[in-house]
């Protein structure tokens, strides 16, 4: 059985917006301006390398679309990504060209609740904040994986929204990564 890991960098204040400067954001790229270290590109290595598949919103999708087919590195990491399996939750994306890509358009709970059937294995979903926040919402998240920036943006997308009842998580794991006080948390669905 599949298991849905929600990985983000966020900041202190829950922004997930563009850590990597791709979009329009203001303050676009803003993960760069932390030494995550070694152990931070570890983790994100080992959590790539663990998953069986990705998930992605539409807007993450195409983004991740344009940067990583062409891309090739020492470790390993753009091999992984652009061979394993990825799924899109989109109502309006028909001829997806990153392959092996699925594209689902049906019920997002019903779509991931099969997904997670099928998929042996981990599910990383990174960026996508509104299909994570949707997952949060409908007890699909069993782990969430956060990359936590020191900085406070006081704007932007967000990886928490308002949710119909309370959903408890229990933390795992926290360890800093780098010398900039960029903390790894985990935390499990409880």
């Amino acid at each position: 059985m599949g298991r849905i890991v929600v990985t983000e960098f966020i900041s202190l204040d829950g922004v997930i917006e563009d850590p990597g400067g791709a979009e329009d954001y203001k303050y676009g790229g803003w993960s760069f301006e932390f030494n995550r270290g070694e152990e931070g590109d570890k983790f994100k290595l080992d959590e790539l390398m663990e998953a069986e598949a990705q998930l992605f919103g539409r807007v993450t999708y195409e983004g991740f679309a344009k940067a990583w087919p062409s891309r090739s590195d020492e470790v390993g990491f753009a091999d992984r990504i652009n061979s394993m399996p990825k799924y899109v939750v989109s109502s309006t994306l028909t001829n997806p060209e990153w392959s092996p890509t699925t594209v689902l358009n049906g019920d997002v709970a019903d779509d991931i609740s099969k997904l997670k059937q099928d998929v042996d294995g981990g599910i990383l979903v990174a960026g996508s904040a509104q299909l994570a926040q949707a997952l949060i919402e409908h007890g699909l998240v069993d782990q969430l994986n956060l990359m936590v920036f020191p900085v406070v943006l006081g704007e932007g997308k967000r990886l928490f929204g308002p949710v119909s009842d309370k959903k408890r998580f229990k933390l795992a794991d926290v360890k800093q990564v780098g010398t900039d006080g960029v903390s790894v948390q985990t935390y499990q669905a409880a």
